[in-house]
């Protein structure tokens, strides 16, 4: 199944959960109509960082191209969080005729979300969104992301609240 939004009201990364247990999904709203697709937190800097690039690409080979200010989008997911599957595989580009960034997400293969069925038909959510919605976009989950656990300063293992077992200290607790 297909799902195709275009031009979206909201285009959002959220979590559910505590630092260290959250899970991460992508939400889309349109007229009311809320989708959400569950996201691996590696997969959203990955989009991150190359929607950054295509942002940075577009603004280099066209200076002039207008890219709408958007208010920062600081609200949680809308509730409830229904994910209709996991991401697997995911598609950007730039559609330079409709000036749109395109993002498409395919369901992991074997996946088994709100809407699976049990016909091998994969599921995928394509979205169209404004320049100015992409850069919103990064900005937010630029910060979900880096809103976790903090890194041990000496291993990059994240910190659990009662600490870690840290092997560069030879086990001792930090």
């Amino acid at each position: 199944m297909r799902y195709e939004v275009n031009a979206p009201d909201r285009f959002i990364v959220g979590t559910v959960g505590v630092p260290g247990e959250r899970t991460f999904y992508i939400q889309v709203i349109k007229d009311k109509r809320t989708l959400s697709v569950a996201v691996e937190k590696e997969q959203v800097r990955a989009i991150v960082a190359r929607m950054e690039l295509i942002i940075a690409e577009i603004r280099k080979m066209n200076p002039l191209e207008i890219m709408e200010r958007l208010a920062p989008d600081d609200a949680p997911l809308d509730s409830p969080v229904d994910s209709l599957f996991d991401i697997g595989a995911i598609s950007l580009s730039w559609d330079e005729l409709k000036k749109v960034m395109v993002c498409e997400l395919f369901e992991i293969e074997g996946g088994e979300g709100l809407d699976s069925n049990s016909d091998d038909e994969e599921q995928v959510l394509a979205i169209e969104f404004s320049l100015g919605m992409a850069q919103a976009f990064c900005l937010r989950s630029a910060a979900v992301v880096n809103a976790g656990r903090l890194p041990c300063p000496f291993c990059s293992i994240p910190i659990d609240p009662g600490g870690h077992l840290c092997p560069r200290a030879n086990g001792y607790r930090r």
